[in-house]
């Protein structure tokens, strides 16, 4: 039986680093399952308690105490959220004390540095690479692909689009994304808008049964979705990619984060944002 166990992100802005971190860490444990719930802006006393009286009426009912993953700056804060009836992990405390004792200086324990809108070229090469992204979504316009950092191809729904957008969002990768089709199979040639850009291409796949559910799910019964034209579309498309030299992941098993970092560090691209 697997056992349950609610896991709390806390943080004084947005949770993201407390998520992220949190839940690489809660992965590695198969024989539990975890309700993940996210604190953020905690950056007050009065919601410090109003935190721990939540944690300390879930522990009751789940008869169990929760995890709390925290990276709370302000120690005063994190002290009242670590009075709660639960596992408290402070991140700060975890890292920042074994680093201030090796380079031999304090930390500043600035509230927001981590995402910050302040942090203007960062901001702005997000928005930027979202920005184009965007526009340049399955082949929605080719003005300005010449500006692209990497244009990644395959057949419909194999996952071109969540990656882009993770390559924009994390990496402040400026990527765009382009169907191949069955008149691209029919003439074994690349579109001609893609043929001066063979160098940024970067393709993915998929196996086909997987591409029959996605697409079965977006317009089932049709033709588009039968196993048939799956795989021949994938067949032709990975024929088409050796034939043009352009590498390709098979995005089958592997995660957004997983492809996008595999072809950030293959197609050595310049990562913008940290």
């Amino acid at each position: 039986m697997t056992a349950k166990r609610t896991a709390y992100f806390i943080s004084d802005r947005t949770g993201i680093t407390a998520e992220m971190l949190g839940h690489s860490l809660l992965t590695q444990f198969d024989g539990v399952r975890f309700q993940e719930e996210t604190l953020p802006f905690i950056d007050t006393a009065d919601k410090a308690y109003q935190a721990v009286k939540q944690i300390n009426e879930r522990a009751a009912s789940d008869g169990v105490r929760p995890i709390v993953i925290s990276t709370l700056v302000n120690a005063e804060i994190a002290g009242i959220v670590g009075t709660a009836n639960a596992l408290f992990l402070d991140c700060f405390e975890i890292f920042i004390s074994p680093l201030e004792k090796e380079l031999g200086i304090g930390a500043s324990h600035t509230i927001g540095r981590t995402h910050n809108v302040n942090d203007f070229i960062n901001y702005h090469h997000r928005i930027d690479s979202v920005n184009y992204t965007l526009s340049h979504d399955d082949g929605l316009s080719t003005r300005d692909l010449t500006d692209a950092d990497i244009i990644l191809v395959g057949v419909s729904r194999c996952g071109k689009t969540p990656t882009c957008l993770y390559l924009a969002m994390q990496f402040g990768v400026r990527a765009a994304n382009y169907p191949l089709i069955p008149e691209d199979f029919s003439s074994m040639q690349l579109p001609p808008q893609l043929r001066p850009l063979r160098g940024r291409l970067y393709g993915l796949t998929i196996n086909p049964k997987r591409l029959q559910q996605i697409r079965n799910e977006r317009r089932p019964g049709s033709k588009y979705a039968t196993l048939t034209n799956c795989e021949f579309e994938v067949r032709e498309a990975e024929a088409l990619m050796r034939q043009e030299g352009i590498p390709y992941l098979d995005a089958t098993s592997k995660s957004v984060e997983e492809l996008a970092t595999t072809i950030l560090q293959e197609a050595k691209l310049a990562r913008r944002i940290y």
